[in-house]
């Protein structure tokens, strides 16, 4: 853990005690701060109390002499309307922050030395920081990962000669971190999403843009989107070092896909950075594209592309990203089962269904704005699809007349008439993808407990092996 000594002897307001939240009041106390802590979950409020931490209702108790509001990153800040502790913080004059900015102060105070690679993007970012991390630890460095990836930043070893941060940071996380001024920023890509809590993509993109705005060594930007595109002419005119990354072409300065190669290019002139062929982990355009990021923000930190390319090899993938968690000989070939999980839009489900064919397609849950309309393109590569959870009926209503489909509702329904059908297609190499395009919240609390349930379901079945750990 990383105490956070800059808050100490001030009193510090705490809201929402998740995973993040109490680890942030922790810290906090560690460091020397008077911590008043709260969360409408009653339960939450207990298990901080029995790690120490002082509880009281944020609404009841003195603001005068708070120094911050730590908010924790799921809960409103502006949009639609911002939470009440929010609103009672502006009343008070206090700043609203969150952990990131604990850890942002933290490393100006007693780590400045230490290279942080904070990496955005409404797709691939956990794929990319995963990356990143792998890449510098395999080329005999420490590297550090956390922040939205699942380990909260305050979480990570404590500052020290030569370690390096990787951070995944969320639109949210950036919201309430000021002071985030990585040595390396990365923004991959911009697609609506979160608008919500962003109220419009105009919004949403500003936000994201301010990781690679406020980078105080290169800024790496995909470009391959309108936003982001301007983003990059935007943070380039302001005077930062800007590499761009696409996949859909070359560009002057920076790095781009040349088939399975990723090509770097300084002032036009290209020449081979690495070789994607033959890493199942990084399968994909859209892999393509999270490892240009990657090696341009580790190229930035003074990696060689040698020591690069081996780590590149040895990469095993993310959980829950198009992760190939078993496979099941037949009589003509096999069935390979893919947990793609975090897929959790349309646009991150388009990544996976653009990378398999023949795919008996397991979608559904929590619908998210938009729907699978965007998806039409890769009708043809699906022979059938598996409806669940609260989507099913709209997105039957999608697939009528263009997609055989049924209703099954549940996962464990879905996987066992995805394989019945997979046996009785005779393909070669049928595909079971989960890739929901969907959040979780009818079914499952996250979505790493939805991929593990598939995971769990698909090595249950007779003959077929694990290929992956979960």
């Amino acid at each position: 853990m990383i105490p956070v000594t800059t808050f100490a002897d001030k009193k510090v307001a705490v809201f929402g005690l998740g995973g993040s939240g109490l680890l942030t009041a922790r810290a906090l106390k560690a460091g020397g701060a008077h911590v008043i802590a709260y969360d409408d979950a009653p339960l939450k409020n207990e298990q901080a109390k029995a790690a120490g931490i002082e509880t009281a209702n944020l609404a009841d108790i003195d603001w005068t002499g708070i120094a911050a509001l730590v908010l924790s990153p799921g809960v409103p800040l502006t949009h639609p309307t911002p939470h009440w502790t929010v609103q009672r913080a502006h009343r008070e004059n206090v700043e609203v922050i969150g952990d990131i900015e604990l850890f942002c102060r933290e490393r100006a105070k007693h780590g400045a030395e230490c290279p942080l690679v904070a990496i955005t993007g409404t797709n691939g970012k956990s794929t990319t920081t995963a990356l990143t991390a792998h890449l510098i630890n395999h080329a005999g460095r420490d590297a550090q990962m956390g922040g939205n990836i699942g380990v909260p930043a305050l979480a990570l070893e404590p500052f020290a000669p030569g370690r390096h941060y990787v951070l995944e940071v969320s639109s949210y996380q950036v919201d309430l971190a000021p002071s985030l001024r990585p040595t390396v920023g990365i923004l991959i890509n911009v697609s609506a999403d979160h608008l919500d809590r962003h109220g419009t993509i105009e919004n949403y993109a500003a936000i994201k843009t301010l990781v690679v705005a406020q980078a105080e060594r290169t800024a790496i930007v995909g470009v391959d989107d309108r936003w982001s595109r301007e983003a990059a002419d935007r943070v380039e005119r302001a005077g930062k070092h800007v590499e761009r990354i696409s996949v859909e072409g070359p560009v002057r300065d920076g790095y781009f896909a040349d088939g399975p190669r990723i090509m770097r290019a300084s002032a036009g002139k290209p020449f081979p950075a690495a070789q994607l062929t033959g890493i199942g982990s990084l399968r994909g355009t859209h892999n393509a594209q999270n490892a240009a990021c990657a090696i341009a923000a580790c190229v930035a930190l003074g990696l060689d592309l040698p020591a690069i390319q081996k780590g590149l090899v040895s990469f095993p993938g993310l959980a829950h990203r198009m992760q190939a968690v078993g496979r099941k000989t037949t009589a003509a070939g096999h069935i390979l089962y893919v947990n793609d999980s975090k897929a959790t839009n349309a646009d991150s489900t388009s990544k996976a269904l653009a990378s398999f064919t023949d795919i008996f397609w397991i979608a559904g849950g929590k619908p998210k704005a938009g729907g699978i309309e965007s998806l039409s393109e890769f009708w043809p590569r699906i022979r059938k699809a598996y409806l669940i959870g609260e989507a099913a009926e709209a997105f039957a209503e999608t697939l009528q007349g263009k997609v055989d489909h049924e209703i099954d509702g549940v996962l464990s329904k879905a996987i066992e008439a995805a394989t019945r059908d997979a046996e009785a297609s005779g393909l070669k190499e049928a595909v079971i993808l989960l890739s929901p395009a969907c959040a979780s919240f009818d079914q499952y609390p996250n979505f790493e407990v939805r991929g593990k349930a598939f995971a769990d379901l698909a090595l249950a079945l007779p003959g077929v092996s694990s290929l992956s750990p979960r």
